[in-house]
């Protein structure tokens, strides 16, 4: 009798705990989506601010296309600027936005560019990430100069991933920000330099 009473309640509970268990990693990815964790930073390395000049600079994009950024500057209304890594989590949660964003102002005189700073050895992984995500944007790879400093994130300050610059077509920053940053700020400064 009490066999068959387990028999018949045990699959309930069962399914019920794994019911209540289910539900607690959903709501759980739902929170470590929004977390905002501070970003790891290398110490002693300060970011551009808005108002300061972008500096210029001249990389390959994964085909080796040279991309210049006084040249782009001076052909758009504005360049975003995204540094990031295959290896940053918060990177790739900030891509969907910054999909979205290429799709919608590209045409409108802004560029979009996304800089790996994960270097040359890391090519054919980075392209590779690329193809999958379908990257909207220009991807390119930061380079070392001879004296061992990257031609790009050094000049930038990038001391973490990601992080964003929005330029405007006079070449001044007008937005400056280490980790992940909402659609909504970064929409709008966007906007004010169309």
């Amino acid at each position: 009798m009490i066999r068959s009473v387990v028999s018949r309640i045990f699959p309930k509970i069962m399914v019920t705990l794994l019911m209540i268990s289910s539900i607690h990693v959903a709501v759980g990815l739902v929170f470590a989506q929004e977390d905002l964790t501070p970003i790891p930073m290398i110490s002693g390395i300060e970011m551009l601010k808005v108002g300061d000049k972008a500096p210029d600079f001249t990389v390959g994009d994964l085909s080796g296309v040279a991309f210049n950024m006084n040249t782009t500057i001076e052909a758009n209304k504005g360049v975003f600027i995204f540094f990031w890594s295959i290896f940053c989590e918060p990177c790739k949660a900030e891509l969907p936005i910054i999909q979205k964003l290429s799709k919608t102002y590209k045409e409108k005189g802004i560029d979009f560019v996304g800089v790996s700073i994960d270097g040359s050895p890391m090519k054919e992984a980075i392209s590779a990430f690329v193809k999958q995500e379908d990257f909207g944007f220009q991807a390119l790879i930061d380079e070392l100069n001879p004296d061992e400093s990257f031609k790009v994130s050094d000049p930038y300050g990038v001391a973490g991933t990601p992080t964003v610059y929005v330029i405007d077509g006079e070449g001044v920053v007008r937005f400056a920000k280490v980790g992940r940053a909402s659609e909504e700020e970064l929409e709008e400064v966007i906007k004010q330099i169309l």
